[in-house]
């Protein structure tokens, strides 16, 4: 296989990256950035739950202070507003007042979002690197610092109405997984809601993996899930009722000037489900690809009430 290099490499790093054309991006700094990673996702898969948290922090705090221009803005020449853009969240949470625990806030536009529409909001990174000092100051906005697994160690039980984990679960170690969701059902009052996007398996890789042609995560991106996996898990740690998102992917409503409200449904899972085994079948990693965008099953997208 062969890796791209030059201007094919740098306009595939800045597009994965969302990094703005403006910023000077170097084949130097990506092969940095590709190096760095791999071997930073060697020592995290070699942790034990003992030094789990030692080795996650000291591994995520090495890679944003070495790669600087990954807290950067983001793509400028989006004009998307956050009202625009988020837009699907509210719609999804309801109305404020509510009480929002998010895992792995990175550079917080979401929370910080939420937060100005009125729910109380607590935003959690496992690095000081990342999180708060990129954030907007808000008074009903709080910073943790967490592990994103023994939520139950930080936080009291039944204390939020909502948890989102966007782009989270894929970074933790696939042994924690099942702690994490048990921890997650801990912390929700009952009736209470989990919110999961995570890249799909099928779709994948969506590490840095992507950008050199692989088929598989080999960046941090630990493991990436199918719904039947995260479904199943989601049972074993409690929750009752399960449902996927059906929504259209914001590049495209930009594109169409179309705007279609997400549906919560069941049978969006089961048929999610169903989808994605057959396409299991299919040999190459680029045929799954391009089955599931002909099946119109973009990036998971979950709710799960305790």
């Amino acid at each position: 296989m062969k890796e791209p290099r030059g201007k094919e490499l740098i306009d595939r790093y800045k597009k994965n990256y969302n990094i703005s054309h403006e910023v000077e991006i170097t084949e130097e700094m990506i092969l940095k950035h590709w190096e760095l990673e791999k071997s930073l996702t060697s020592e995290l898969s070699k942790s034990n739950p003992e030094n789990r948290w030692e080795v996650f922090e000291k591994c995520y705090n090495t890679l944003y202070r070495e790669l600087w221009w990954l807290n950067m803005s983001i793509n400028t020449s989006n004009k998307m507003l956050p009202s625009q853009r988020y837009k699907l969240w509210v719609e999804l949470i309801g109305k404020p007042p509510m009480k929002i625990y998010e895992v792995g806030s990175g550079k917080a536009e979401l929370i910080s979002y939420l937060a100005s529409c009125g729910f109380e909001c607590k935003a959690t990174e496992i690095t000081k690197e990342r999180g708060k000092k990129y954030a907007l100051e808000y008074s009903n906005l709080s910073w943790g610092i967490s592990d994103g697994i023994r939520l139950d160690r930080f936080e009291s039980p039944g204390s939020y109405d909502v948890v989102i984990s966007d782009n989270v679960i894929e970074h933790l170690h696939p042994d924690d997984i099942a702690e994490h969701f048990k921890n997650v059902n801990s912390i929700l009052s009952s009736g209470g809601r989990y919110f999961i996007i995570t890249p799909h398996k099928h779709m994948g890789p969506a590490d840095i993996s992507k950008i050199f042609n692989y088929d598989t995560p080999i960046g941090m991106h630990l493991k990436e899930y199918t719904y039947q996996e995260i479904k199943n898990s989601l049972e074993k740690a409690g929750f009752k009722d399960i449902y996927a998102v059906f929504h259209i992917p914001i590049k495209i409503t930009q594109l169409c000037g179309i705007y279609i409200k997400p549906k919560i449904a069941s049978t969006y899972l089961n048929y999610s489900c169903a989808v994605e085994k057959l396409i299991s079948l299919l040999p190459y990693q680029s045929l799954r690809r391009k089955a599931m965008i002909f099946f119109f099953i973009p990036d998971i997208f979950i709710v799960a009430k305790k």
